[in-house]
């Protein structure tokens, strides 16, 4: 007994040193598992952010140059807008009527027919009408 007394603790000990040292290597694995599973995610993580960022750069691009074919229209609209050769005499006729110029008068200053004439004239004293009715009227 006396032999049993004195190798139990070191047999104990040394069992105790084999399964920290299984438990060592099997958490060393695992570790080596999970760093291998992260490792892969962040190259995954990587390639979608450059797919990513490379779309919204191009999405970028498409809006730079549909922001620049917007002013170049809106330029060109109103350049056609300032030197439309029809607009212009209905806006002389206009400030003629306001001035209180007559249908012929219309039409031998702005050169437009006689409808035309009296469709600007009474446009625009409906427009005055309209201005002096919206400036008097008042919430009850």
């Amino acid at each position: 007994m006396d032999m049993i007394d004195t190798l139990l603790p070191w047999a104990v000990t040394a069992l105790a040193i084999a399964l920290v040292a299984a438990q060592g290597v099997a958490n060393r694995v695992r570790m080596n598992r999970m760093e291998a599973h992260w490792r892969q995610r962040c190259d995954d993580l990587g390639r979608e952010l450059h797919a990513v960022s490379s779309g919204s750069m191009g999405v970028g691009r498409r809006l730079v140059a549909c922001e620049q074919s917007l002013h170049r229209l809106s330029g060109a609209l109103e350049e056609m807008r300032l030197n439309d050769p029809l607009r212009v005499p209905y806006d002389e006729a206009s400030k003629l009527v306001e001035l209180g110029a007559g249908t012929e008068d219309l039409m031998n200053s702005c050169g437009i027919s006689r409808p035309e004439a009296e469709l600007v004239s009474a446009l625009r004293k409906g427009q005055t009408r309209s201005q002096e009715h919206a400036g008097t009227d008042e919430v009850v």
